[in-house]
C-alpha cells in the first residue's frame, strides 16, 4: 500500500468516528425528548384477612312482672275484699248487706273460674273492666237448667245421662267419709289448679285454715306468688293484645 492510500484511510477514520459516535450516543441519552423506560415499583402483597365470627349477643333475660298489685287490688262491690283476702284463708265470704254473687257468696250459676281468673289477672278497677271481663271463656250455663227451689241443683240424669231427670241405673256410693280424699277447695276452686305448684297441690287441697293463715302456700317456687308471677310473664302480653288491662306491672 502506498503512502498516499494510507494517509487517505487515516483521514476517513478520523472523519467517520465522530459521526458514528453521534449516531450511537442519542440512543443512550436520558434527555426529555427520549425518556428512559420507567420500571414500576414492586407491589407489596397483603394477605387477605381471615374473617372472624363475632361473638353472639347474649339473649336478654325477660323482665319479670310484679303481681303485688294483683293480690292487693280492691274488688268493687265486695266491701274492700282483695284477691289475697279471698284466697287466704280459703273460705266462702258472704256479706249479707250486699247482693249475692261470687265472690260475695256463691250461686250455682256463677262462673267462678272466670271470675277468679279475672281478679287474679286483670285490673278490675280500670275503666271498662270488672271481675266479669272474662265471662264466656267457660260454658255460659249448666247443661240443664237449675231448679228455682230447693235443692236448686238440676235433677240427676242417670247413666247414661238422660234429660229431665228421668235417668236410671244410679250407683250411689256408700263408702265412709274416710275413704275419700279432698282434691280441691270449695272457697276459691280455681286457686289449686291455677296458682299452686306441683309440690304443694296435695298439701294445699288437704290443708285447712291454720295452714292458710300460717302462709304455708304463699312463698317458695310452688307458692301462690311465684306461680302467679310465672302465669303473668307468660300470658300478660296475650291479654293486653285482647285489649284488656292486666293488674301486674
Amino acid at each position: 500500500m502506498t503512502a498516499t492510500k494510507i494517509a487517505a484511510m487515516r483521514r476517513f477514520v478520523l472523519v467517520a468516528t465522530p459521526l458514528a459516535l453521534a449516531l450511537v450516543l442519542p440512543a443512550c441519552s436520558n434527555s426529555s425528548d427520549t425518556p428512559a423506560a420507567v420500571v414500576p415499583p414492586p407491589v407489596a402483597v397483603v394477605p387477605t384477612p381471615t374473617p372472624t365470627t363475632p361473638a353472639p349477643t347474649p339473649t336478654p333475660s325477660p323482665a319479670s312482672r310484679n303481681v303485688t298489685a294483683c293480690l292487693n287490688q280492691v274488688i268493687p262491690g265486695t266491701n274492700g275484699a282483695t284477691p289475697a283476702s279471698l284466697v287466704i284463708p280459703d273460705t266462702i265470704k258472704l256479706d249479707l248487706s250486699r247482693p249475692a254473687g261470687f265472690p260475695n257468696g256463691r250461686r250455682l250459676p256463677d262462673q267462678v273460674i272466670d271470675i277468679t281468673l279475672a281478679i287474679l289477672f286483670l285490673d278490675v278497677n280500670a275503666p271498662g273492666q270488672s271481675a266479669a271481663s272474662l265471662l264466656g271463656v267457660n260454658p255460659v250455663a249448666n247443661d240443664v237448667p237449675f231448679l228455682a227451689s230447693f235443692p236448686f241443683v238440676a235433677p240427676p240424669q242417670g247413666t247414661p245421662p238422660i234429660a229431665a231427670g228421668t235417668g236410671t241405673s244410679f250407683n250411689f256410693r256408700t263408702d265412709p267419709f274416710s275413704s275419700y280424699v279432698r282434691v280441691d277447695r270449695n272457697g276459691m276452686p280455681a286457686v289449686s289448679p291455677a296458682v299452686i305448684g306441683a309440690t304443694l297441690k296435695v298439701p294445699y287441697n288437704q290443708g285447712d285454715l291454720p295452714q292458710d293463715i300460717a302462709g304455708n302456700f304463699v312463698g317458695g317456687p310452688d307458692g301462690i306468688v311465684n306461680q302467679l308471677t310465672l302465669l303473668h310473664n307468660a300470658l300478660a302480653d296475650d291479654l293486653i293484645a285482647l285489649g284488656l288491662r292486666v293488674c301486674s306491672t
